[in-house]
């Protein structure tokens, strides 16, 4: 239920979470299989890119950035996204090789909080991504530069023109060496579930640092 009525300021706005809650024994055995689920469901009642992730890293001066993207792939190792490595998140990763990522799925009051070391995926495994993305999207790849300063929006469209005439005779484009993939290891992923009175449910995995085995601990809200 809104309490904000139209006009409202920031600080008025507030929902109440209405929910079943989370508890130990709902959980999956592994943080993977939950996630799994959670996405799923997610995914089930039309939350539009219900695998959109905002991703967290930091630059050699300890600043923090965040900027969204898609998840592409999860099992026991970690969640995947591909990039160019020309980008902001690659140089960041490449330095610190930390990073984590939050699934906001605000329509049915839960998130889900990946935190680890970062590890580029396989060439196999970016190539198999890559051959399933849209002709568009792979000359895109090839024609951004990305996070570096462009003039103006010409400048990208001219730089997709030239991809797609270089590219033109060529059935199948190949993947840049620039292209590919990051996998975010796990050593905490949270899943929280918004409950009445701010009172929410917070469960976590995290690897024990003794015998390195998973643990769950409920965390206060």
């Amino acid at each position: 239920m809104a309490y904000a009525a139209p006009g409202a300021t920031v600080a008025d706005m507030r929902i109440e979470y209405d929910t079943d809650g989370l508890d130990l024994s709902d959980l999956a055995p592994t943080w993977h299989e939950q996630l799994a689920r959670w996405l799923a469901e997610a995914t089930a009642v039309g939350i539009p890119e219900a695998n959109a992730m905002i991703l967290a890293t930091a630059d050699e001066r300890g600043q923090p950035s965040s900027r969204t993207v898609l998840c592409k792939g999860l099992d026991a190792r970690g969640v995947q996204f591909y990039t160019n490595f020309t980008s902001a998140k690659s140089h960041d990763l490449r330095l610190g090789r930390a990073a984590s990522a939050t699934f906001p799925w605000f329509a049915i009051h839960r998130q889900v909080h990946v935190r680890g070391a970062a590890e580029q995926v396989s060439d196999a495994e970016a190539d198999a991504y890559w051959v399933t993305r849209p002709r568009g999207a792979q000359l895109g790849a090839w024609a951004s530069a990305q996070s570096s300063v462009v003039t103006d929006r010409r400048t990208l469209d001219d730089a997709l023109e030239r991809m797609d005439r270089r590219f033109a005779d060529i059935e199948d484009v190949p993947r840049p060496p620039h292209w590919g993939g990051w996998r975010i290891v796990p050593t905490q992923v949270e899943f929280w579930q918004g409950r009445a009175n701010r009172l929410h449910d917070r469960l976590r995995f995290e690897i024990d640092g003794i015998d390195r085995t998973w643990q769950v601990r409920r965390l206060a809200p």
